[in-house]
C-alpha cells in the first residue's frame, strides 16, 4: 500500500527552504545556528534542520565546525556559500571601465579598473572585455558560473530592452547591443541600466526607512537618480537628466567679484577654458558645461590668472580647487561658493517638485568635503521651502559599481527565493 502525502508538502518544503535561506542571508556574513534560524523564521527546529539539509545538498549553504562551548554540546553553524551564485557588476564610462565580482553575501571577489584608450564604442568594448576577463581570472571563476550581470552605462537606457538610446559622450555607443553581447557570453540574467540610477540605488541601500532620495552623480558630467520608498523612479525614461538643466546664467563666474561685465567680449571658443553654451561639441548639457569637473578647473584658472599668489594658480583638478578653499584661500572660496550657487539654483525646482528627504552627491566631486556641502546647503535654504539634507556619498566614485552589484544580487535573490 502506497503512503499518501499531503499535496501541499512540496510547496511548504520549498517555502521553508526559502525562509531559512533568507534568514541566513540577512545574517550574512556571520554564521548562524539552528536555534537562531528557528527564532528568525518562527519555524520548528526539525523543520529548520530539514531545510538546512536540503540547502546544504543544493550548495546554497556551507557548514562550519562547532565552536567550543563552555556549557553543553557545541552548536553547528551555517552560512551562505557565496560562490553558489556570484554576480558581475560593470561600471562602463567614457574614460574608464570597472568590473566587480561579488558573492551572494555581497563580498567583493575582484574589482578591476581599465582606462579607455580613445573615446569610441570599439575601444570601450575592448576595455569592457579586458576588465571582465581579468575580474573572472582574479576571482577564479568561469563565465558560466556568473548568476547575474548588471552593466551601468551613461546615457538614456530603454528599460524593457536595455538598449542605450542616447549617449553623446561615446560616439557609436548607442549602436552597440551591450545587453545582447553580455547575454551571449554569460547565459544568465543581464540588466543594462543608467549609471546615475544605479548610484541612486546604492545610496538608498545604505539608508534605512522609506522616503525620497535624490542621488546626484557629479564629475565631468552630471546626472541624477530618484528613489522613492525604495523603488527607482524612471518616469517616461529620462528622469534624472539634470545635466541638461539650463542655469539661470550660463557663465558660472558671472557674479564673482571682478568678473567680466555682461557686455564684455566672450572668451575665444577655441581656447581650452572656454565654457560658452556651444563651446563643447561632445553633447554635454548646459549644467555640465557650467559646473562639471572640467568647468570648475577652467573657472579656477581664469580667476587665478590675475592672482598668481592664490593656491588656485597651482590647481590641476577640481579636488585641488576644493582643497584650496578648505585651506582658507579666499579666491578658491569664491569659486566654490559660485559653483554651489549655480548647482543650487539649477536643482531647486527639482527639490520643490519632488521634496526629497535627502540629496546624496556621488562621483568625483563627492571628495570635495564640507566646503562644498555647506555652501550648497546654504544656497538651497534660500531657494526652497523645506531644504533637504545634503550629504556626500561615502562610496564616492565607487557608487555606480556598488549599485550595479546590488541590482545583480537582487535579481539572483528574487529568482533563488522563488525556486530554491
Amino acid at each position: 500500500m502506497t503512503e499518501e502525502r499531503p499535496a501541499g508538502t512540496p510547496v511548504l518544503r520549498r517555502m521553508n527552504r526559502a525562509a531559512v535561506l533568507d534568514a541566513v542571508r540577512r545574517r550574512a556574513p556571520e554564521p548562524v545556528r539552528l536555534a537562531e534560524l528557528s527564532q528568525l523564521t518562527e519555524l520548528t527546529r526539525p523543520t529548520v534542520a530539514q531545510a538546512v539539509e536540503d540547502l546544504l545538498a543544493a550548495g546554497w549553504l556551507r557548514q562550519h565546525a562547532p565552536q567550543p562551548a563552555t556549557v553543553g554540546r557545541p552548536a553547528t553553524r551555517f552560512s551562505l556559500n557565496g560562490r553558489a551564485a556570484p554576480v558581475l557588476g560593470l561600471d562602463v564610462g567614457p574614460h574608464t571601465v570597472t568590473a566587480g565580482i561579488a558573492d551572494l553575501a555581497g563580498e567583493r571577489l575582484a574589482v578591476i579598473r581599465r582606462t579607455v584608450g580613445r573615446r569610441s564604442a570599439r575601444h570601450l568594448l575592448e576595455a569592457v572585455d579586458e576588465a571582465t576577463d581579468e575580474a573572472l581570472a582574479t576571482a577564479g571563476l568561469a563565465a558560466e558560473q556568473i548568476a547575474a550581470v548588471t552593466a551601468a552605462t551613461p546615457g538614456i537606457v530603454e528599460e524593457t530592452t536595455g538598449r542605450v538610446l542616447f549617449v553623446p559622450s561615446v560616439p557609436g555607443w548607442s549602436e552597440i547591443d551591450l545587453a545582447g553581447r553580455l547575454r551571449a557570453r554569460f547565459r544568465c540574467a543581464v540588466t543594462v541600466e543608467n549609471d546615475a540610477n544605479l548610484a541612486a540605488l546604492a545610496a538608498a541601500h545604505q539608508r534605512t526607512g522609506a522616503g525620497t532620495l535624490l542621488a546626484v552623480q557629479w564629475g565631468e558630467r552630471l546626472g541624477a537618480g530618484v528613489v522613492i520608498d525604495g523603488r527607482l523612479h524612471r518616469g517616461a525614461g529620462q528622469a534624472g537628466e539634470i545635466g541638461f538643466i539650463r542655469p539661470v546664467d550660463n557663465r558660472p563666474d558671472a557674479h564673482l567679484p571682478n568678473a567680466d561685465p555682461p557686455d564684455a567680449d566672450p572668451p575665444d571658443a577655441d581656447a581650452p577654458d572656454a565654457d560658452l553654451p556651444d563651446a563643447a561639441g561632445d553633447g554635454r548639457g548646459p549644467l555640465e558645461r557650467a559646473i562639471g569637473a572640467e568647468a570648475i578647473v577652467n573657472l579656477a584658472r581664469r580667476r587665478a590668472s590675475a592672482h598668481p599668489e592664490s593656491r588656485l594658480a597651482r590647481a590641476t583638478d577640481a579636488a585641488a580647487v576644493f582643497a584650496a578653499a578648505a585651506g582658507g584661500d579666499p579666491l578658491a572660496a569664491e569659486v566654490v561658493d559660485r559653483v554651489a550657487a549655480v548647482f543650487a539654483e539649477a536643482i531647486a525646482p527639482v527639490v520643490l517638485v519632488l521634496s526629497p528627504h535627502v540629496i546624496v552627491i556621488g562621483g568625483g566631486i563627492a571628495r570635495a568635503g564640507a566646503v562644498l556641502l555647506d555652501a550648497i546647503a546654504r544656497h538651497l535654504e534660500d531657494l526652497t521651502l523645506t531644504p533637504p539634507g545634503v550629504e556626500l556619498s561615502e562610496l564616492a566614485e565607487g557608487t555606480v559599481l556598488t549599485g550595479a552589484i546590488q541590482m545583480a544580487l537582487d535579481e539572483v535573490w528574487r529568482d533563488t527565493l522563488t525556486v530554491c
